[in-house]
């Protein structure tokens, strides 16, 4: 997220810089009242905004009803399973202090969000504690969830020209996570301009493939994610088999190691056949054998 210095800059640059960026939740609880009196504007179906200027700049507020339920989901799953892991920890007496305090600190690292909403007191001797549910919190969090604010030097007023501009704003930011995260594309400093071209060709056509495989989803295995298929489609080796021969030669044949029976599912799901090869055929546990680590 940009900073104030950041973004006084590129409204003070000649000719002007366009932004629309994302704004830390303290500023919209300073304009909540503000936004409060304002109008609300139908962006797209399920999303509708509230458009504030202030201060040279336009302020959108946003709320998406699928992305309440997606929040409101995430936090409940979040809240119901520290509820019982506290309620676990609660129940071991014979626990030492600093081994409740370690289970309570791997406890907050797998439920951030929701261990924000939790009151813990510890006893001052002893490896006992009391938690409780601040709902005061709970009620922020509920009034947030689903709403965002951002702010912007474009002029536009339309509604859903402003949502059109965030979206694909979130795309781009996607395109580089999965650049760096699924396709594990680490920079390479090359000598030649070629190259440079070619290893940029080469992530796009990744990339490209991502897309197409993550379209597939949506239509064909509903539920997938690129990544969960990716780590499926991992199991599959490329393998050459060498075979010697009567008369001194080595026949080296290459084969590609047997789909278990639930990646043969996936792929009948995707409509995708892999080449015949003939004999031999290999399994994925045959090759970790053979294979020298």
């Amino acid at each position: 997220m940009p900073t104030e210095e950041v973004l006084a800059q590129m409204r003070a640059a000649d000719p002007p810089v366009h932004y629309l960026v994302g704004t830390p939740k303290g500023r919209l609880t300073r304009l909540e009242q503000a936004l409060l009196g304002e109008p609300w504007h139908a962006a797209r179906p399920g999303v509708q905004v509230k458009l504030l200027a202030q201060d040279g700049e336009l302020y959108v507020f946003a709320e998406s009803r699928d992305r309440i339920a997606k929040e409101r989901g995430m936090r409940r799953r979040q809240l119901k399973w520290l509820w019982h892991r506290l309620k676990q920890l609660s129940t071991m007496s014979k626990l030492t202090r600093e081994a409740l305090l370690m289970k309570l600190g791997a406890a907050q690292s797998k439920a951030p969000a929701a261990w924000r909403l939790v009151s813990l007191e510890m006893a001052v001797h002893g490896a006992s504690f009391g938690y409780w549910l601040n709902r005061k919190k709970l009620r922020e969090v509920r009034r947030r969830e689903g709403r965002y604010l951002l702010r912007t030097n474009l002029t536009e007023s339309d509604p859903a020209k402003l949502w059109e501009y965030y979206i694909q704003l979130v795309a781009v930011e996607e395109a580089f996570k999965t650049l760096k995260g699924d396709l594990s594309v680490r920079p390479i400093f090359h000598q030649k301009e070629k190259r440079i071209e070619a290893h940029i060709f080469i992530a796009f056509l990744a990339y490209c493939l991502h897309v197409t495989l993550g379209h597939r989803l949506k239509h064909l295995a509903t539920g997938l994610t690129t990544r969960s298929v990716l780590e499926k489609f991992s199991a599959v080796q490329m393998i050459d088999v060498h075979i010697p021969t009567t008369d001194g030669r080595e026949l080296m044949l290459t084969r590609y190691t047997q789909p278990e029976a639930e990646l043969k599912l996936l792929l009948e799901r995707l409509k995708i056949t892999l080449p015949p090869q003939p004999p031999p055929k290999i399994t994925a546990a045959q090759a970790a054998v053979a294979t020298p680590v």
